[in-house]
Formats: structure tokens, sequence, C-alpha cells
């Protein structure tokens, strides 16, 4: 990618983490960033208008003799110095921070206000920094454990719906047609379409193809892929394999397996073979790697 492309994407905050390397090796990497963080640092000086102009005005009364050219001078400094800072205060108040993991990766983020974001693999986590004081607004594609600090209401956004809350811990899934939240302490206020619904520590909202799915209590503290675990419970077959193939960055092929059957049950996140057996051995199902990252359930 061309060097002009590279740093368009860097400043639209797009860039992959392929793309993001190759930003890193520039010429004028550290001048880029370090341009970039004095811009979102950078606070317009006052400027009073109505001060300049008097002065422009009286400038122009006590030099009627002087071309129009000079005459137009203090007026466009005016003009000038407006433009330059309204594109500063645009363009750091737009700025959005983007976090993205790959397949088989997971990160923690801390935001502005010391709440705390575990991203699970093959997500991206989407905030405004210099608004935050403001607005505690977060876009979510994927699933995240958060942390929230206490203070004003913080919004998780997605595209099935929002979850809202003050200070508590939760987690949030969003995949396809699934969604998903889990309270673990304090409360949280899920929208999802037209229902809307209160949950306290150990309740959950679970909707599956649009269709409301009744839970079990959840007496733990936290998800457990936070573990490198992942765990189901009375849960269609398909979506175990999937959530397979994010931690292990692979393409499961089911063959004559029937991927609506429930599956209780749970896979590790640091050992393929064994999570492999974890998930197959319960329903009497065989796996074949096709190769490193293709492999083949099937029945006898």
């Amino acid at each position: 990618m061309e060097r002009k492309d590279l740093i368009k994407k860097w400043l639209d905050n797009e860039l992959n983490p392929q793309e993001l390397e190759a930003f890193k090796k520039l010429e004028d990497y550290k001048e880029l960033t370090t341009l970039s963080n004095n811009l979102t640092r950078f606070k317009a000086p006052e400027y009073n208008v109505h001060e300049e102009l008097n002065a422009a005005l009286q400038n122009i009364n006590t030099s009627k003799k002087e071309s129009k050219t000079h005459l137009l001078r203090p007026i466009l400094r005016i003009a000038a110095i407006l433009a330059i800072s309204f594109s500063v205060y645009y363009y750091t108040t737009t700025l959005d921070t983007n976090f993205a993991t790959l397949a088989a990766q997971k990160t923690t983020i801390e935001l502005p206000d010391a709440s705390n974001v575990s991203l699970n693999a093959m997500s991206t986590l989407v905030f405004n920094e210099s608004r935050w004081d403001k607005n505690r607004d977060v876009t979510l594609e994927g699933e995240a454990f958060f942390k929230v600090a206490k203070g004003a209401t913080f919004n998780v956004k997605t595209k099935h719906g929002m979850v809202t809350v003050l200070g508590t811990e939760f987690n949030v899934k969003q995949r396809d047609d699934y969604f998903e939240v889990i309270c673990y302490e304090g409360s949280v206020k899920v929208t999802h379409n037209s229902d809307i619904v209160i949950l306290k520590p150990g309740n959950s909202f679970l909707k599956i193809d649009g269709k409301l799915i009744a839970r079990e209590k959840e007496t733990s503290l936290h998800p457990s892929w936070i573990n490198n675990e992942s765990y189901f419970k009375s849960m269609p077959f398909e979506y175990v394999v999937r959530e397979f193939e994010r931690q292990y960055n692979v393409s499961i092929n089911p063959q004559n397996v029937d991927i609506k059957q429930l599956f209780t049950g749970s896979f590790s996140h640091n050992n393929i073979e064994l999570a492999l057996k974890s998930i197959t051995l319960p329903l009497d199902v065989k796996y074949n790697f096709k190769n490193k990252t293709s492999i083949e359930l099937s029945r006898d």
C-alpha cells in the first residue's frame, strides 16, 4: 500500500493490524504521531471576533489612501484564524478511538474514566475520547466484558440493541443473529427493539434468531472466556463451532453432523486437540484435520 493511502487510513482509524505495522515503518512515523498527539491536546486560543472586527474597521477609516488589498488584510486574518480554530476543533472532537482483535486474540482496554473492557476474539470497540466527559458511549461488534466505573450513564451500542448502566460488571455478546447480555454486578438495562429489560446480578438476556431464550441464573463472577475457556449450556452446536473457529482461527466443516442439536460443555482456548475432543466426544462426532487451518467433522 502506498504511503499516502496508509496515512489516510491511519487518520480515519481504519488500519488493520498488518497495515498498522507497515505504517509504523514509514520514515516520518514519529513526526506524524507527534503531530496527532499535539492536535488532540490543542486548544484554540481565545479570540475576540468583535474586537478584531472593530480594529479592522478603524484601520479602514484611518487609512483611506491605502490600497483595497491592504484594507482587506485584517478581515482576511479574522477569517483565517476562525477557519483554523474550527478545523482543529472538528478534527479533535470527531476522531474516534478504535480497538479490534483478530481470531485467537484477546485484549484489555482502559477507558478514559478508568473503566475496563476485555475484548474477546474477532471483536471491535469504538469510542470518542474527546467527548467522553459528556458521553460515555461505546459501540461494540463481537463480545466484551465490561467493568464500568461509577459515574454518568454508560451506553454499549450494538446493531441488535443497547445496554445502559451507571457502574457495574456485565458481558455483551453480539454475533450475527445472536445477542446476549449477562449481568454480574449492579444492574443493567437492555433495550432490544420493543423489549426493555432490567437485569440484576446473575440475570441474562438472550435472543437467537429473534427468539427470546430462557436461561438459568448465572452463578460465576465473570464470563468463562476471560479465563481462556468457552462454556455452553444447552446451546445449538453451530454456535459452539463458530466460537471454536474464532478462538483457534480455523475453519470447521460439519459433514453429516446435526448442528442444531443442543450442546452442554466447554473447551479450552490453549490446546486445540484437547478442545476438539471436548466438543466432539459428547456428541459421538469424529474430527479430521484437512490442513492446519481446516477441520472436518463427521459421524460414522
